[in-house]
């Protein structure tokens, strides 16, 4: 399905994908192809770290790639697909990962009726573990649709979405992991200035967060419920709760959310 994929843009969102397809043995190593903008250096990195091709020659880059992926920050794209523009060919996949940016506009800096998806994934993907939210443009085909599913889907749970929903996606699952990694930072120096040891603090914390996942994904029930079931009446966790709920955590984590979803509107207008 895949005989050549090309990376444009080398940075942590695009080696978590490269990572995930590599173990997942989506593809072979010798068929990706990754470019960047001028960072020599990180080339050299991701070539010695999972032996891909890196190269500045676009053309040798995108040449015969049956999907291109652009994996750049949302402000290196227009740039970046300037540079890529004469040698994309229309029969070409592209795979936008660039937060905020709607299809309508790479479809403009294109110049022309390539199909076009754009993808959601998270830093998950490099332990196949991602949520990655699929949207389409209006030349994509049905198999088309269905190398991008098979794709995402090697890295964790794919779902196909309204391209309005993006936004939203975007800030729960785009940059929800670094929410939760937040969260352990601060419990692990509460545990920490407790008098708990470094390493002590970090496994118990590590693992509790990982047990609370799977209670979540395995059970058919809700946060809502679970959180109760652990909520004795006068118990330490009620006691832990009403501080959060002093503090507004609550209020804090909808302003969060809305704060992404509002930096990925703004992305996407500018």
């Amino acid at each position: 399905m895949f005989e050549k994929i090309a990376f444009i843009g080398a940075g942590s969102m695009g080696e978590a994908i490269m990572s995930g397809l590599i173990a997942q043995q989506v593809v072979n190593r010798s068929q990706i192809y990754v470019t960047n903008k001028t960072d020599e250096a990180r080339l050299k990195e991701l070539q010695k770290k999972y032996s891909v091709h890196t190269s500045y020659d676009k053309e040798k880059v995108l040449r015969d790639a049956s999907v291109i992926l652009l994996t750049m920050k949302p402000y290196d794209l227009d740039e970046a697909l300037t540079s890529i523009v004469p040698y994309v060919k229309e029969d070409q996949l592209i795979i936008s990962v660039a937060a905020g940016q709607p299809i309508d506009y790479i479809a403009s800096l294109l110049h022309t009726k390539n199909p076009i998806v754009r993808a959601m994934p998270n830093t998950s993907a490099s332990i196949g573990l991602s949520a990655t939210a699929l949207a389409t443009g209006a030349h994509v085909s049905e198999q088309e649709r269905k190398m991008a599913t098979k794709l995402f889907e090697t890295i964790g749970h794919t779902d196909w979405i309204a391209e309005d929903d993006m936004h939203i996606i975007t800030s729960i699952a785009g940059s929800g992991p670094a929410y939760f990694y937040y969260l352990v930072e601060a419990m692990e120096e509460a545990a920490i200035e407790a008098g708990l040891d470094q390493d002590v603090a970090s496994t118990f914390i590590r693992q509790t967060i990982l047990g609370a996942g799977h209670m979540l994904q395995n059970k058919e029930t809700t946060a809502a419920i679970l959180r109760k079931q652990i909520t004795s009446p006068k118990g330490t966790t009620e006691a832990g709760i009403q501080a959060l709920d002093a503090h507004k955590f609550a209020a804090a984590v909808h302003a969060c959310v809305k704060g992404a979803k509002d930096r990925s509107i703004e992305l996407g207008k500018s």
